[in-house]
């Protein structure tokens, strides 16, 4: 096989979810230029159609839900009754208490005052969404004996996060990062290594791909801060990821199974 052929997707049928986040959007092209037909799952389906009309390839956007299992088994029907199998699934909706846009003030972001209702939330979508998805469309992968599954992890599923990323200029803690998203991370990188064991047999691969902090308009000080904490000196952009991304979708990673590739700019090695 060549090397162009190897990271090759075409005649592939790739869902990604969550596709019209700032990550999403750049999943859904990468898929799409290296030949996939995509299908976009978000709960705002216009952003979604938009994003679809600029893609090479064909593609599909749907209004879902995916903490809603009824909703996913629709789009499932849908899904093959437009292009009759699934070979690829990205896992990437989840919800995160992001450093630019602080969901609560300092004192309820503080772990003993976290809100019960909002860590709830959090699991609900960042983990049973990501179960559900792997159940129903995987199980779809599983009958047809192949198919890569690329969970959407995060660093701050292997590390803690830094409190001192959140103190401003002039010393004062603006808010704490939660215990949420790193739990729920934590969890999805276990979920993708329980999956990957329990399909290992059944032609599916089931990955894991943890980016780091992605520059998207926070504070100069913020990226400044983050920046000199990370080995390359800068925070990441959404098409750093692109080359990890069709390397676990594509045969050209068919002997990785169960792994979390973790893409950061070196921010763990600290």
């Amino acid at each position: 096989m060549s090397a162009y052929k190897i990271f090759s997707l075409e005649s592939k049928v790739a869902i990604v979810t969550g596709a019209s986040g700032l990550l999403g959007r750049n999943y859904s092209k990468v898929l799409s230029d290296a030949g996939a037909k995509v299908v976009l799952l978000d709960l705002n389906k216009d952003d979604c159609q938009d994003i679809a009309f600029e893609l090479p390839n064909e593609s599909l956007a749907i209004e879902c839900d995916i903490t809603s299992k009824s909703n996913l088994i629709a789009a499932k029907d849908e899904i093959i009754n437009r292009f009759g199998k699934i070979d690829i699934l990205v896992n990437n909706a989840a919800i995160n208490d992001m450093v630019e846009n602080p969901i609560n003030a300092l004192e309820d972001s503080k772990f003993e005052n976290y809100p019960l209702e909002l860590f709830r939330k959090v699991m609900d979508v960042n983990v049973t969404g990501t179960f559900l998805c792997c159940q129903i469309f995987g199980s779809i992968m599983a009958k047809n004996g192949s198919g890569s599954i690329i969970n959407i992890a995060s660093t701050y599923g292997i590390t803690a996060p830094n409190q001192n990323l959140y103190i401003d200029s002039e010393g004062r803690q603006k808010f704490y990062k939660s215990c949420a998203y790193p739990s729920s991370k934590g969890a999805v990188i276990m979920l993708t290594k329980f999956l990957a064991s329990y399909w290992g047999t059944s032609g599916i691969r089931v990955n894991c791909l943890s980016p780091g902090g992605v520059e998207n308009n926070q504070s100069e000080d913020f990226i400044k801060k983050y920046s000199s904490m990370t080995p390359a000196g800068r925070m990441s952009k959404p098409d750093d990821y692109s080359g990890a991304l069709i390397y676990l979708a594509s045969d050209s990673s068919k002997y990785v199974n169960g792994h979390n590739l973790v893409a950061d700019g070196g921010w763990t090695t600290w």
